[in-house]
């Protein structure tokens, strides 16, 4: 598809690789960016200078170290939709995987890596290998002869199942007229397809699979020499003495060296077998030691919870002891005062409750209770300031109910006109007796204060969106 211009490198124009964002918000290759940085001293972004060509600002100039990678942009060209324009491939498919289409294209032309100067499409490189390349010839070490890539490799195969050099050459002509089953040769499908596998892939899926079908590939390898040792005996016994020997010796000499053969696989079978084995153990040992681990961190992590509990608990505790009074006297410092009292007319938070204080060491445990918008008689038109009896460590020893009076001050900040309320509790009131629960029920002034005159600039109550409130028990 026709890409997007963010999709494009301001500098090649080309569709980014490794996108990386620079702080004017213009997008490079990693390498393009690399390559400006190295060759160009207080290099401006090329897009900057389109937009203003009298741009010289801080944010355009271009630095490896001032870029950012743009993963979003990265994976969203990850999987632009793209196609290969070499001529007879039909591939298509995501950008993300065209990379590995290009490194494995047969329709692409590569040139000989022999050094030959020839250029050939990737599908007929062997072919060109095998048949036209002029440098691609070995010196056999043993014989001295001068071989073709198939026959050399051969060779050396054979060579490493400990069979004689010279002794193979009715086998190279023997698989020279036949599909190559000769692992460092065979170009299509598995290297055992001679002898009937039938799996077919990738160079990645090829490896797989030749790593879990080493049994397989044997009982495949010693039925092919059975069919072929009967058929040698038939061939044998119905020829008598019309076959002539040199050709018997030919087709004995290959059926020993795949005996050779198999006999080096099956010695790699066993190696592999206690290779597995031996890796089977060692996980399981593995597993048992990361099952301990997975144990120990549940452990931690269930003591960390426990701690972090603790620790959240004591930082209440201590925030409280510092904030706490115990001389009946206590200052309230209420900030962001305009988005509170925002919050107190649209209902998301009608009041606000002080931290708790003391009448004395070990005296009633009260706190103030604040309506910015006003609650009751005053809700809509005054602040609404209430006293709070709570439930206290002490409150066995006390007398009851509590009769001390109580004053309330809202501070003018320029010392002024303090505005000042005060009352003696109902000793009939619920609010005052022993606290039952948490709280006792507030009980104080609803029309402490007119909102007009809180929120009026002549007075200084609400100084840098901040109030004080003093609380005086006598």
């Amino acid at each position: 598809d026709v890409p997007d211009q963010k999709y494009l490198c301001s500098n090649c124009n080309n569709v980014l690789k490794k996108a990386l964002q620079t702080l004017c918000g213009h997008r490079y290759c990693s390498a393009c960016l690399s390559w400006i940085v190295r060759n160009n001293k207080n290099a401006i972004c090329q897009k900057c200078k389109e937009e203003d060509p009298s741009t010289s600002s801080e944010g355009s100039l271009l630095a490896q170290e001032r870029a950012f990678g743009d993963a979003a942009i990265n994976k969203e060209i990850s999987d632009l939709k793209v196609h290969c324009v070499t001529p007879g491939c039909s591939w298509s498919g995501i950008m993300k995987n065209f990379e590995e289409h290009q490194s494995l294209c047969e329709y692409a032309l590569i040139p000989c890596h022999t050094g030959c100067g020839h250029v050939v499409m990737r599908m007929k490189l062997a072919d060109h290998l095998e048949n036209g390349c002029v440098n691609n010839v070995t010196m056999c070490q043993k014989c001295k002869q001068s071989l073709s890539s198939s026959e050399y490799q051969v060779r050396t195969f054979l060579a490493e199942c400990s069979v004689c050099c010279m002794m193979c050459v009715e086998f190279v002509v023997y698989v020279s007229e036949r599909p190559c089953s000769i692992p460092s040769i065979n170009k299509n499908g598995c290297h055992f397809s001679e002898v009937g596998c039938s799996f077919r892939g990738s160079k990645e899926k090829m490896k797989e699979h030749e790593k879990t079908a080493v049994g397989a590939h044997m009982l495949l390898l010693l039925q092919h020499i059975k069919q072929m040792k009967e058929s040698l005996c038939t061939a044998a016994k119905a020829a008598k003495g019309f076959t002539p020997q040199p050709e018997l010796n030919v087709n004995e000499n290959k059926l020993h060296v795949f005996e050779n053969i198999v006999a080096v696989l099956n010695k790699e079978v066993e190696t592999s077998n206690l290779e597995i084995t031996a890796f089977r153990r060692q996980n399981e040992l593995d597993q048992n030691v990361i099952r301990g681990l997975e144990l120990k961190i549940a452990e931690l992590h269930r003591c960390l919870t426990q701690k972090d509990a603790g620790l959240s608990s004591l930082h209440k505790s201590l925030l409280f002891s510092e904030q706490a009074s115990y001389d009946g006297v206590f200052l309230w410092k209420i900030t962001d005062v305009g988005r509170k009292l925002q919050d107190s007319v649209t209902g998301r938070t009608v009041s606000l409750y002080s931290p708790a204080f003391y009448t004395a060491k070990y005296g009633y445990k009260v706190c103030l209770r604040v309506y910015l918008n006003g609650d009751g008689a005053g809700k809509g038109t005054h602040m609404s300031l209430f006293f709070v009896v709570m439930r206290g460590d002490y409150d066995a020893l006390l007398p009851w109910p509590f009769r001390h009076k109580v004053t309330f001050m809202l501070l003018d900040q320029n010392n002024r006109e303090h505005i000042i309320d005060a009352f003696r509790p109902d000793l009939t009131s619920a609010s005052f007796q022993r606290p039952v629960n948490d709280m006792n029920v507030a009980s104080g002034c609803p029309m402490f204060l007119p909102l007009s005159k809180l929120q009026s600039p002549k007075y200084a109550y609400v100084k840098e969106d901040t109030l004080f409130l003093k609380c005086i028990i006598e």
